[in-house]
């Protein structure tokens, strides 16, 4: 499964909302209900599903979806 199809899937568990779709563009601002509770729940979320540990705050200091997931593709190559 791809990274891209595995981060969706977070999003929409953490976000409670199956028919959440990242685009690339996305940031914290376009999702519904991405608070402070939701953004460290997310994070907690992307270090378990994909094995690794953000350091310090990196998830809030990524511009925005396409970012992220070339961050989680660094991380799990």
């Amino acid at each position: 499964m791809s990274t891209e199809t595995r981060l969706n899937e977070v999003f929409q568990t953490v976000f409670l909302d199956d028919d959440l779709e990242l685009s690339d563009d996305m940031t914290a601002a376009d999702v519904d209900g991405w608070d402070s509770l939701a953004h460290i729940n997310l994070m907690f979320a992307i270090e378990q599903e994909f094995g690794f540990q953000f350091p310090g705050n990196e998830l809030a200091e990524l511009p925005n979806i396409g970012a992220l997931k070339a961050f989680i593709d660094s991380k799990t190559r």
